[in-house]
């Protein structure tokens, strides 16, 4: 529903927009501008969708050997320990305790076809808990606000989709990444702990807390004293040999537990292949949208507005072009992919910019749609703080965005 108001609103603002510009400013190429749009991005939206088939199938095919191999499994025995402090309301051994640290873990892997599901069973499992079956309990606000950080080893589709755009390396976005999910996380993680008053000093969250949180210090404290160049050469090994790492590290579960690793690459390349196929008309839709907006000059005038409004607290402006992107995406995933392949298609794709808009893409999660989905699911109405806390753990990763990307492209 959020998306059809935004697709919805991007043609009615960029129509009146167009009729202002006619009526006041004698500006009668506007419409032939936007008409032109309609084609190209339709024309764009269908090559990216092609283009990402083949290493749609390559990633999807890799994941598949990942997941009959165990290594979701491996994930949900290293984080239980902590999830099982995180949510004191759940009994021992209670179900929903299993489907939490699945979906974690698939969401962590960037399996997100698995990971849905998995999410929806869990909130099920957590409604049978519920005392009060239409306002949502602790544990689903802190599941869904964990969810909506957007922690992701692997930022799959992001990767992939700066691949098929020409990226130069396509993997440069990983670490700042997965540096703004991290902080987003920690935010939102903390900002409900507050809210439920869980003890963030127990010796086992602050074993977990502490240990990642003084590694990712001591990353980025290593990272300040490098080198511009210096910092572009080690994101580029860090970020390819993390990832071709987690490859072999599939194959070789895979090994292990004597599955055909040819058989199940294909299997989870044809899901990949069709995934890549069914995306086209909602790829389309939106960059058509998105496209019309931009040629009405709407786009610009609120860039601009932003630009001026950042400008006048005395930060630089450079990433504002980028800035809708990181906008777009608690309210949708598919407007803010789209608005994000819009702003490299103009800017290019190995610009700060295009990085940037990249960055601002993987550094949050669609709020909205998880909350609409999850609390839906279950038929909850009140859902309390969740969105604001959601909402908060999105403006952190916005803001580490900012400052990652500074730090690793400007």
């Amino acid at each position: 529903m959020v998306l059809n108001y935004i697709w919805f609103g991007f043609f009615m603002i960029a129509f009146i927009v167009a009729l202002i510009k006619v009526l006041f400013f004698g500006d009668t190429q506007v419409f032939t501008e936007m008409v032109n749009a309609t084609f190209e991005m339709s024309k764009t939206g269908f090559e990216i969708s092609i283009g990402l088939t083949g290493v749609m199938a390559l990633w999807l095919g890799l994941m598949k050997i990942g997941e009959e191999g165990g290594m979701v499994k491996i994930l949900s025995r290293l984080v239980g320990p902590f999830f099982s402090k995180l949510f004191p309301d759940i009994p021992k051994d209670h179900p929903a305790t299993g489907s939490i640290i699945m979906n974690f873990s698939a969401n962590i892997l960037g399996l997100d076809n698995a990971a849905t599901p998995l999410g929806l069973k869990a909130m099920n499992e957590m409604q049978s808990l519920n005392v009060t079956k239409d306002t949502a309990s602790n544990s689903q606000i802190m599941f869904l606000v964990l969810n909506t950080s957007g922690l992701s080893i692997i930022p799959l589709t992001i990767l992939v989709d700066r691949s098929v755009l020409g990226a130069t390396n396509p993997t440069d976005v990983f670490l700042p990444i997965l540096l703004a999910t991290f902080c987003s996380t920690i935010v939102g993680l903390i900002t409900v702990s507050i809210c439920q008053k869980i003890n963030l000093f127990d010796k086992v969250i602050m074993a977990y807390l502490g240990g990642l949180t003084l590694f990712i210090g001591l990353l980025v404290y290593y990272l300040t004293t490098l080198s511009q160049q210096d910092l572009n050469t080690f994101s580029t090994f860090a970020s390819n040999f993390i990832i071709f790492s987690l490859i072999i590290s599939f194959l070789i579960l895979g090994f292990r537990k004597k599955i055909n690793l040819y058989s199940t690459f294909v299997e989870g390349a044809k899901e990949g292949f069709q995934i890549a196929i069914k995306i086209i008309p909602y790829l389309i839709a939106i960059l058509v949208a998105i496209g019309v907006f931009r040629a009405s000059g709407a786009f610009d005038y609120i860039l601009e507005g932003l630009r001026l409004a950042i400008a006048a607290v005395g930060l630089d402006t450079d990433f504002v072009d980028a800035l809708p992107v990181a906008l777009m995406k608690p309210l949708s995933g598919g407007a803010a992919r789209g608005m994000m392949i819009e702003t490299i298609k103009t800017n290019g794709v190995d610009t700060f910019v295009g990085q940037m808009a990249s960055v601002f893409r993987g550094a949050t999660e669609t709020t909205f749609y998880i909350v609409a989905v999850y609390f839906g699911s279950v038929n909850i109405k009140n859902i309390r703080y969740a969105i604001t806390a959601g909402l908060i753990a999105d403006l952190a990763g916005i803001i580490a965005a900012i400052f990652f990307g500074y730090m690793f492209f400007h």
